[in-house]
């Protein structure tokens, strides 16, 4: 498959950035995904050690990809322990 990539590339060199685009928007989405799978907080790999990964995170904890405007070292708790 690569080598009938790199055919094309060479019989048609106006496909070259569209390969690459393609190609750095898979490994994107790849990277993204598996950080979701190991960082979120919604996601139980370990059943028996931690059943509820979501209880113990913090009020200053930032599991969010990207906040705008929000100093997550400031927050305070607001609701009762679990």
């Amino acid at each position: 498959m690569l080598r009938q990539i790199i055919g094309q590339a060479k019989k048609h060199p106006s496909l070259i950035p569209l390969f690459v685009f393609i190609g750095a928007g898979g490994t994107g989405a790849a990277l993204y995904v598996m950080r979701l799978a190991l960082f979120n907080p919604d996601v139980c790999w370990d059943k028996k050690n931690n059943p509820e990964p979501w209880n113990k995170m913090g009020p200053n904890d930032q599991y969010k990809f990207y906040s705008v405007n929000v100093d997550y070292s400031k927050l305070k708790k607001e609701g009762p322990d679990f």
